[in-house]
């Protein structure tokens, strides 16, 4: 049963994540929300709503590890499995001027979330900065953003490659509601999906955990966290077998930006997250190991092939395998 609870708990946060994400971003083109912006917000907290609801949810429901394993797993999911699985589908390129200003900026979060884990906990006022900066990165993205599109229109070239994979990003997402009325309805479906398919996923996770004497932080790094990526999952392949990799890529990175700064940051806010000893001495760890994996994007003339999009899902296969050997095994 608690089983059956999981895999419709996953279900309800895809359907939940999608509807959402779709109604979303159809509702803001109507109300002359620019596609650059719509990339840059909507979809990056669209992608990551899963997360959210979940982290807050086990939150509130006293499981900590189950919180923050759910971010940290599926940060590294986003950069070995997905990342992976899309390489192998196209090679991943990008233009290094389209990632540097999310990349770093990703990168930023990760050392943040790192420095954090060394206090052990997250206190509502690390939450607040934390979303404090990312809202002051979106202002200084949306200023930047505007301001080349408005040299644009003066015929005045200025190369903003990072706005137009945002807007590129905006452009991906398909089938959305024709009327205002529909964009609505999906919103609020998308949201109660959200809600209730969190609630009976933590719920399975927990009871499972309890059954099998599994501590909730393994539970949050692998069932949890890969099932709250499916949204990640879905562009990513989507995006790939479109050979649109620049979305691929932009996708994954706006997702780990968001996991951290947004989903940690509001949650804590709600409430203090203590982040367990082994996420602080092991997977914290892996997460920055793997974020390594962007620093050949950033740079002229490189690129994820297929043979890499192996080496990738095999170290997610490692990694994955590491949890026999830390609960004693193997």
């Amino acid at each position: 049963m608690d089983w059956l609870f999981i895999f419709a708990g996953l279900i309800a946060l895809f359907i939940g994540g999608e509807a959402s994400l779709h109604g979303a971003v159809s509702l803001a083109k109507r109300l002359g929300v620019s596609p650059a912006i719509i990339g840059l917000t909507i979809i990056g907290f669209g992608t990551s709503a899963p997360e959210l609801v979940v982290t807050i949810q086990a939150t509130l429901s006293g499981q900590q590890g189950l919180a923050i394993g759910n971010v940290v797993g599926s940060n590294i999911s986003n950069l070995l499995l997905i990342l992976g699985v899309g390489a192998m589908i196209c090679p991943l390129i990008c233009s290094p001027e389209a990632l540097k200003r999310d990349g770093l900026m990703m990168l930023f979060a990760f050392s943040i979330l790192f420095i954090l884990a060394r206090i052990g906990v997250i206190q509502p006022w690390h939450g607040a900065i934390m979303l404090a900066i990312l809202i002051i990165f979106i202002v200084w993205s949306y200023y930047c953003d505007r301001k080349s599109s408005q040299a644009a229109k003066n015929n005045i070239a200025i190369n903003n490659e990072t706005a137009d994979l945002h807007i590129r990003e905006a452009e991906e997402i398909s089938g959305k509601p024709a009327t205002t009325m529909m964009s609505i309805f999906y919103i609020i479906t998308g949201l109660v999906l959200l809600v209730s398919g969190a609630h009976i996923l933590v719920l399975g996770a927990v009871n499972i955990a309890q059954s099998y004497n599994i501590p909730d932080t393994i539970i949050g790094l692998t069932i949890v966290s890969i099932g709250t990526s499916l949204p990640e999952l879905a562009t990513t392949v989507v995006a790939a077998m479109r050979r649109h990799t620049d979305v691929a890529i932009g996708n994954i990175i706006g997702s780990c930006l968001f996991n951290i700064f947004s989903i940690l940051g509001i949650t804590a806010m709600i409430s203090p997250i203590e982040i367990a000893t082994d996420i602080r001495d092991f997977d914290i760890w892996v997460m920055m190991a793997a974020a390594l994996v962007l620093i050949p994007l950033l740079n002229k003339n490189r690129k994820l092939c297929h043979f890499d999009g192996a080496i990738l899902i095999t170290l997610y296969m490692a990694y994955m395998t590491s949890f026999a050997w830390r609960m004693g095994y193997i």
